[in-house]
């Protein structure tokens, strides 16, 4: 039996780049597996583990595919449009990422950087909003979130939503702010 001939379904559960990439994470696969993922299937003749080593060797790995063409990708014998547009999709998707570079920071100094950070934008809301300023150690802004949005006049926030996503941000400080709409400030609000 080839390797062409041996299909996905044939390969043992926990082999499948699908599953792996579930146990052991996207890191750990390699650029067959990935590229396979992506493509979902073969041909009736190959198995997508198949398709995808013919791509990576056509192009010489991933040094040449970073700049191929939809022509290029839909002459490969089992690339059609569709599966030539979702590959082309992911590198364009890997390049943007590369080249992402954050916006330069807020930094808060004081309670009223945090206050002006958010009031234009909270000030004329008709419900009350609980948002959350997430802080690095400079306390520049990394993250900002609507965690809650009430009623006219209330807001129940359970701090756990509030500290989830401080440890998903890696946040070293918060800043929490809510609105009034009503116009009635409470004590202690």
């Amino acid at each position: 039996m080839t390797t062409s001939s041996i299909m996905i379904k044939d390969v043992p559960k926990e082999d499948r780049p699908r599953e792996r990439l579930l146990k052991l994470g996207a890191s750990y696969l390699s650029n067959q597996e990935l590229l396979a993922i992506l493509l979902g299937s073969g041909t009736k003749q190959e198995s997508v583990m198949s398709l995808s080593n013919r791509i990576l060797m056509h192009f010489e790995g991933l040094k040449l595919l970073n700049d191929a063409t939809i022509e290029e990708l839909t002459a490969i014998k089992g690339i059609g449009i569709a599966k030539g547009v979702v590959i082309l999709s992911a590198i364009e998707l890997g390049k943007r990422m590369n080249e992402y570079k954050p916006n330069e920071r807020y930094t808060i100094r004081s309670p009223e950087d945090g206050a002006d950070y958010v009031m234009e934008e909270m000030r004329n809301l008709p419900q009350e909003h609980f948002v959350v300023l997430f802080l690095n150690t400079k306390n520049q802004i990394i993250h900002r979130q609507t965690i809650f949005i009430g009623s006219l006049n209330a807001s129940i926030v359970h701090p756990r939503e509030v500290y989830r996503e401080a440890v998903k941000r890696s946040a070293a400080s918060i800043i929490c702010a809510h609105n009034h709409p009503s116009g009635v400030r409470l004590q202690g609000a």
